[in-house]
């Protein structure tokens, strides 16, 4: 599996080389309904296999597919998926991506590879994470409206104060108390006498200055997704004036989480990111109608391919789920009307989307309700 982030798809354009396969599904959780995943998964590795031959008969065919009948076989990786699968592979390239979000079935051969359903996920507004914090220990979770997973943290991130500060950690002294704790049902609270400072809420300090400057390095740069915090309120204090993650909202959950379960913390999360959530896309509709009225903007596909190949497009926005079959030439902008089902063929709204993130522009996907227009894309220009 690999992780998806920005960086992930420009690679792939990058290494891309036809024929690209794409292949979607939704897959689920738990048994025993993921017993059907694989075998779904085997079905549409045939129908990708059968289109390729059609205007591909002269590719090494069962070299393109062997990756995705390893994976096929993969009895421990159909254990541990969650809600949707992406597999795009092409000659020396295979990534496999697990999201929390259900996508829908797709296979699909073409020159280049489809990537708007893993755009669709990285640009929704609706994605976030959830740092849920003690004294000395935090987890990180991410997901959408429709629910959390827990994030694998990278080495660096230190999941402890022990972690974060080994030997320097300060020994306790004075009386020792307990409380409350993430993943724990006690953490040790150390009071000293005097008119200093507790030693514990130095190492605290310390703490969350470390864990600040690695969530913000390996997991908040990286992903780009807004951070809520999830603490007691004395706790939400001491972080936030250690903090120098500017994806942290300044809205958060004053609670202990480790008294929620999963599905009470991510309810209670989408009620804070919710309204954000709203508010941003509304922004988006209202930038492109003013820029339209100004002359810098146009949802008409042709003007925006060749605005996209010239680089002036300086924000697009793509409707969920549309599909506009044809050809793209990246160069010129030209655009070819064609079957989708050709193998040569992709969704020309995806291949839009991605020349205009090749050039330094922004591409947000999303639902039809809020789209300004009605012909699948918004586009503003830089001139």
């Amino acid at each position: 599996m690999h992780p998806l982030t920005p960086e992930s798809l420009k690679e792939l354009a990058q290494l891309a080389t036809a024929p690209c396969l794409s292949l979607y599904q939704p897959t689920h959780r738990s048994h025993p309904d993921n017993r059907q995943d694989p075998i779904r998964f085997r079905k549409n590795v045939e129908t990708l296999g059968a289109s390729l031959r059609l205007v591909h008969p002269d590719a090494d065919v069962q070299a393109l597919l062997a990756p995705f009948h390893q994976l096929a076989d993969n009895e421990d990786f159909w254990n541990h998926t969650l809600d949707g699968l992406a597999v795009l592979g092409c000659a020396g390239v295979f990534r496999v991506f697990v999201l929390p979000r259900t996508l829908p079935e797709l296979v699909l051969a073409a020159d280049s590879f489809h990537t708007k359903p893993l755009r669709r996920f990285l640009q929704s507004v609706d994605r976030f994470q959830v740092l849920c914090l003690s004294r000395d220990k935090a987890s990180l979770f991410e997901g959408n409206r429709h629910g959390l997973a827990e994030v694998d943290l990278a080495a660096p991130v230190p999941r402890t104060s022990s972690e974060a500060l080994g030997d320097q950690l300060t020994e306790p002294h004075q009386t020792v108390s307990s409380r409350g704790g993430i993943g724990q049902g006690s953490s040790p609270l150390v009071h000293s006498s005097g008119g200093k400072k507790d030693e514990v809420d130095l190492d605290a300090d310390r703490y969350f200055r470390a864990l600040d400057r690695a969530i913000f390095e390996h997991c908040s740069k990286p992903g780009g997704l807004p951070l809520l915090l999830a603490a007691l309120p004395e706790h939400h204090h001491r972080f936030r004036q250690a903090s120098h993650n500017t994806f942290l909202l300044p809205e958060g959950l004053e609670i202990n989480p480790e008294a929620l379960d999963i599905h009470a913390l991510s309810q209670s999360a989408w009620d804070v990111v919710q309204p954000q959530y709203l508010a941003r896309q509304q922004a988006w509709g209202e930038d492109f109608s003013t820029a339209r009225g100004k002359g810098l903007g146009s949802d008409d596909l042709n003007e925006v391919a060749k605005a996209a190949a010239e680089g002036r497009v300086a924000s697009l926005l793509i409707e969920d789920e549309r599909q506009i079959a044809g050809r793209l030439d990246a160069g010129t902008g030209r655009v070819e009307s064609a079957e989708l089902m050709d193998p040569t063929v992709d969704d020309v709204l995806d291949d839009i989307g991605e020349l205009v993130e090749r050039m330094g522009g922004e591409v947000r996907v999303i639902g039809s309700a809020r789209m300004p227009t009605t012909t699948g894309l918004a586009a503003t220009f830089r001139h």
